[in-house]
Order: structure tokens, then C-alpha cells, then sequence
């Protein structure tokens, strides 16, 4: 394998070849490969977020991260269906991106619920033709993240421009990599197969309507960086296993938060002030490294923690963080089980854990 197909590969697949190989200079190489990407990666993320912002301004840093996530992602997952359908889609999708999270910030609850909802709904339709592939949870990130900031006025119009480059840079990189893919696979193909007896679909509508739901709630009560809830929550509800996984992923989320905070909280207070925007990348740089849930949670606490500290101070960010964590990831389990009664064990049963518990009991 050359040295760059080393670079194209996740740290999970690295670290199976890892274990598997019984060279020690190949040994080497793998994890050479694997800090060489890891380093890669923290250093596009900068110059690109950091390019992005200083022409559109750092309001809409938040953006910037969203087409970043979306950049990486597009060069090894397409939709599942043509080209064509697939760029038109995007632009779609990009455009939900940019109006959908502002127009809903000054409804009530109700109907934002029902904005954020659905056009989260017509993303996860476009984008995540196989669920576990991960772009459920990638473009329900990004939909958090935009809806956690809003901007109006002249920011409002530079996130415009900012939304049209980044789906030219999504669009050619996908088109680059999937023109030939999918090529007889049109989009409405999939409309017609969509049906409440399939699991993707219901595994869609459970995302959207989850993260629809909290957003509405947590916003119109203005709870302190209600995205994080969001985050916590959107990550357990787009786990394509959720109905095997979701005590586990509840526990991993809450301790990598908790350890992760603890952790910033300790470095926060040890490093000189001069050494703060080093926090965020190496953090960054560490977690290219991990392939655990709770490691990547962990790690994800810097740069957000990093951030929140200039805005409440350290101490009170990180019991933000901890405390929007914890409200995250009950309300997907509490929403898990109620839809899971009301909703999943009608249409899919043998999925859903109250259907397993009656067949057990018979």
C-alpha cells in the first residue's frame, strides 16, 4: 500500500491493519500514515475555517465548520443515486443550510419545531440514502451548529456567499469522486420507495423529529448553548444501531463529556494564556488519532470548551457543557422510548426493543 492510500483511510481501518500485521517497519508506517493524516487534517481545518472567516467573518465560523465537515465527507460518500440528482440535492441541501436555522429563530416553539423538523427531514432524505455511512449525523451537526448561530443583516448576506463557494468546492470534489457512480439511480426512485414500514425511514423521521423537538424547546426557554444539547442528542438518535446501542452510547457520552471537561478544565488552569490557541488544534490533532466514542467526546470538549471560556469563563463552561450534555443525551433516551412505544412498534416491531420484551414475555 503507498504511503498516500495510507492517508485515504479512517483511523478504525488503521488500526485494524495495525493489529493485523505482524511487521514492525509496517507497524511503523501505519502510524506514521495515521499522525501524518491526523496532522494533515488539523492543518486544512485552519487555513480553510480560518480563510473562510476572515473573508466572511468570524459570526460565520460556524458555517465554515459545517463546510469543512461536509468537504471531508463528499470525497468517499455519495447519496446513493446519479450525479445530477445528487448536485441538484446538495444545492438543496446547502440552501436549507443557510435559511432554514434563521428563519425559524423568532417563530414560536411550535412552528419552529415544525420548520426545523421537517426541513431536517428533506436533508437526512437527500443525503443519507445508507445510514451507516454517517451522513446522518454529519448534516444533522451541521444543522445544529447553524441553528445554535444565527446571523442577520450584512453577516446574514457574507454567509450567503460563503454557502454558494462552499457548494461549489462540495459539488466539484463530489462530482470528481461519484460522477460514474449510482449512474441509472435517480433521486425520485427513492421518494417511491419511501414507506413507515421501512427502518430508514423511520430511523429519518425519529432524527428529525428528536432534534426538531429539542431545538424547539430548549431554545424557547433559552437554555445556555442549547447546541450542545443538540449535539448530544443528535449523536445518540443517528446511530443507525441505536435500538442495540443507546444505553451505551448515553453512558460513553456522559463520561467523555465529563472526563473531557475535567481534563480542559485542568489544562485551562496549568498553560500560560500564551499557549491557549494551541488547545484547540492539538486537540484536534489527538483526536484524528482516536477511533472510541468517548475519546472523541472527550477530545471534542477543547475546542468547544475553548471558545465558551472567553464568552462565561472556564468554570462556568465547562458546567454548561456538562450540564447541556446531560439534558442532551435523557432527552434522545426519554424520546427513544416514547417513540419507540407510540411509533416504532407499530410499523416495525421486530426492531423495536418494546416489541423484543412482549416476545420475550411470550
Amino acid at each position: 500500500m503507498k504511503f498516500y492510500d495510507i492517508l485515504q483511510c479512517s483511523p478504525d481501518v488503521l488500526k485494524r491493519m495495525i493489529r493485523s500485521s505482524d511487521d514492525p517497519q509496517e507497524i511503523k508506517r501505519l502510524r506514521r500514515g495515521m499522525i501524518v493524516r491526523s496532522l494533515l487534517i488539523v492543518v486544512f481545518a485552519i487555513a480553510f475555517i480560518g480563510v473562510m472567516a476572515a473573508l466572511f467573518g468570524s459570526d460565520n465560523s460556524a458555517m465554515a465548520v459545517s463546510i469543512f465537515c461536509i468537504l471531508l465527507a463528499v470525497r468517499f460518500v455519495n447519496y446513493g443515486y446519479c450525479l445530477r440528482d445528487s448536485i441538484l440535492n446538495m444545492a438543496i441541501v446547502f440552501a436549507l443550510l443557510l435559511v432554514a436555522p434563521v428563519a425559524s429563530y423568532a417563530v414560536d416553539p411550535f412552528l419552529k419545531f415544525l420548520m426545523d423538523g421537517l426541513s431536517l427531514f428533506v436533508i437526512l432524505m437527500m443525503t443519507s440514502d445508507d445510514p451507516k455511512m454517517g451522513n446522518g449525523g454529519l448534516y444533522s451537526f451541521a444543522f445544529i451548529f447553524l441553528t445554535g448561530n444565527p446571523v442577520e443583516g450584512q453577516a446574514f448576506v457574507n454567509r450567503a456567499w460563503m454557502t454558494l463557494i462552499g457548494f461549489v468546492l462540495c459539488a466539484l470534489v463530489y462530482a470528481h469522486n461519484h460522477k460514474d457512480q449510482n449512474a441509472n439511480v435517480t433521486f425520485w426512485s427513492q421518494i417511491r420507495r419511501f414507506s413507515l414500514y421501512e427502518y430508514k425511514d423511520q430511523w429519518r423521521i425519529r432524527l428529525a423529529v428528536g432534534v426538531g423537538l429539542l431545538l424547539a424547546v430548549f431554545s424557547s426557554i433559552h437554555l445556555e448553548r442549547f447546541m450542545w444539547a443538540g449535539f448530544a442528542c443528535g449523536s445518540l438518535l443517528s446511530d443507525v444501531d441505536v435500538e442495540a446501542r443507546i444505553r451505551e452510547k448515553f453512558s460513553d457520552r456522559l463520561l467523555g463529556v465529563v472526563l473531557g471537561s475535567a481534563a480542559f478544565y485542568v489544562v485551562y488552569t496549568i498553560l500560560p494564556a500564551s499557549l491557549y490557541p494551541l488547545v484547540g488544534p492539538v486537540g484536534g490533532l489527538c483526536l484524528g488519532l482516536c477511533t472510541e466514542y468517548k475519546h472523541k467526546t472527550a477530545l471534542n470538549c477543547f475546542g468547544a470548551l475553548m471558545l465558551a471560556a472567553g464568552m462565561y469563563g472556564v468554570e462556568a463552561a465547562v458546567w454548561i457543557r456538562i450540564a447541556d450534555t446531560l439534558i442532551g443525551i435523557v432527552f434522545a433516551l426519554a424520546f427513544f422510548y416514547v417513540y419507540d412505544r407510540f411509533v416504532l412498534h407499530r410499523f416495525l416491531p421486530h426492531r423495536s426493543h418494546y416489541g423484543a420484551r412482549k416476545e420475550e414475555k411470550k
